[in-house]
């Protein structure tokens, strides 16, 4: 079959489109035939690869994915062939305490497609069971790979883990990646004073449309965070920050909370080590989290309002198979506001 991968670990000069082995499914999973594949920045840490990261080569990219159901392993009792389905990339073991309390994003053993075991930028791609969801009929494939992994993620960032309240403000860093696109529309479905930044006037308005009430060009503001303070929260700072960002804009989220403050980080995509006054944290009796991924409970949840939707998935860009190199470049240089796809 034919497939996005790597032989080795290092930039998008690395990626190659080209034949593999198809996959064979195991007795618990799902053989699906990929239409859409998603892309997502997790893809450009794994090409570059860190240390203990140990994969089998090829590696088949992608976590992110939507198809038909081929084949059902003979364990199996929820789909059939034809089913039209999405995935959760998150797989845990099942077994385990964490996983049978419902917890299954902190199960020792759990993994994301596409970063642990190979993913879905490929004609075929396996799936446990348990990791999949019907699509309503008139829900299209493109949509639907658009969707899992950044509203999971910003599902359990804003909704279980800083249990955002209605008026409360939200400030979200980069309104144009996935997870930030899908943070915004959460943030106002919930009732929040939605607050964001992002590069260019026309993500600005593009941000204003799925519902973010205040819009920062952090390119041409360098005082933004003053006026959040000053001018939208009558210098009381805001309630919840989203970041992702890490390194560049941790202290800065730290100085924008208001006393008992929620600080949730899910990534560090410009690096993770940072430094840390923490005379503010214990002052101010601010809260920081972590957040990673989801458990089954809140995947079902958020795709139920983006089934519905009251949530919308964006897509800024599809590309074919072929060109999945050009689609990696594309993300890495920021350009997008909401997903890009690969066509498969």
């Amino acid at each position: 079959m034919k497939a996005a991968f790597f032989q080795e670990h290092g930039g998008i000069e690395k990626i190659k489109v080209g034949d593999v082995d198809e996959p064979r499914i195991k007795s618990d999973e799902l053989l699906v035939e990929a239409k859409y594949g998603g892309l997502n920045h997790l893809d450009l840490f794994i090409l570059e690869g860190w240390p203990g990261l140990s994969l089998k080569m090829p590696h088949i990219m992608g976590s992110d994915g939507s198809g038909i159901v081929k084949e059902v392993g003979e364990h199996t009792s929820l789909f059939k062939p034809g089913d039209r389905v999405l995935i959760n990339p998150g797989i845990s073991c099942g077994k385990c305490y964490y996983c049978l309390s419902g917890q299954q994003n902190v199960c020792p053993e759990f993994i994301i497609k596409g970063e642990h075991i190979d993913g879905t930028y490929a004609e075929l791609f396996s799936v446990p069971e348990a990791n999949a969801l019907k699509l309503p009929n008139n829900f299209s494939f493109a949509l639907a790979a658009a969707a899992p992994l950044n509203f999971l993620t910003a599902w359990r960032m804003i909704k279980t883990r800083a249990n955002l309240q209605p008026n409360e403000f939200i400030f979200i860093h980069g309104a144009g990646g996935g997870v930030s696109s899908a943070a915004i529309q959460i943030a106002k479905l919930i009732g929040g004073n939605v607050i964001t930044t992002t590069s260019t006037e026309e993500k600005m308005k593009k941000a204003e449309e799925i519902g973010a009430d205040y819009v920062f060009n952090y390119t041409e503001d360098n005082n933004y965070s003053k006026e959040i303070y000053v001018e939208v929260t009558n210098k009381k700072g805001v309630d919840v920050v989203i970041d992702s960002v890490g390194q560049a804009t941790f202290n800065e989220s730290v100085r924008l909370l208001k006393p008992n403050g929620r600080l949730i980080i899910c990534g560090s995509t410009t690096g993770p080590q940072v430094s840390l006054d923490l005379r503010r944290i214990f002052w101010n009796q601010l809260q920081i989290k972590g957040s990673t991924m989801s458990n089954q409970q809140e995947f079902r949840d958020v795709m139920n309002f983006v089934f519905s939707g009251d949530l919308k998935p964006i897509v800024d860009k599809s590309y074919p198979l072929d060109k999945a190199a050009e689609a990696e470049r594309y993300l890495q240089k920021g350009k997008q506001f909401g997903k890009v796809l690969l066509k498969i």
